[in-house]
């Protein structure tokens, strides 16, 4: 009965923590703030901002490259922050076998 209620206890922990990572957000730039992302602890993109002087038609992969690089760094700033919110929430909880 112990291991359904740290189940039970683990699954409360977790619905709290994915509503919890929702409210964090992060911005990213790139392209020396010409791009502007941001995005929350879910790795949902909440705004996109380009600014024109970044958009030049003879060289779409400067564009590509700017993008790339404000992407990823917005998704591996959720989840270093994502991260740290779940071993705040989860970090106490044992069950065995599977921690």
């Amino acid at each position: 009965m112990n291991m359904i209620k740290q189940a039970m206890e683990l699954k409360s922990k977790l619905d709290k923590a994915q509503k919890e990572l929702a409210k964090i957000v992060v911005e990213t730039e790139s392209a020396k703030g010409a791009i502007k992302i941001k995005m929350n602890g879910q790795q949902k993109v909440l705004s996109l901002s380009i600014s024109p002087e970044i958009i030049n038609p003879a060289k779409p992969k400067d564009l590509e490259n700017a993008l790339t690089k404000a992407f990823n760094d917005a998704y591996e700033e959720t989840k270093k922050e994502g991260s740290k919110q779940m071993q705040g929430l989860i970090g106490d909880v044992k069950i065995p076998g599977l921690m």
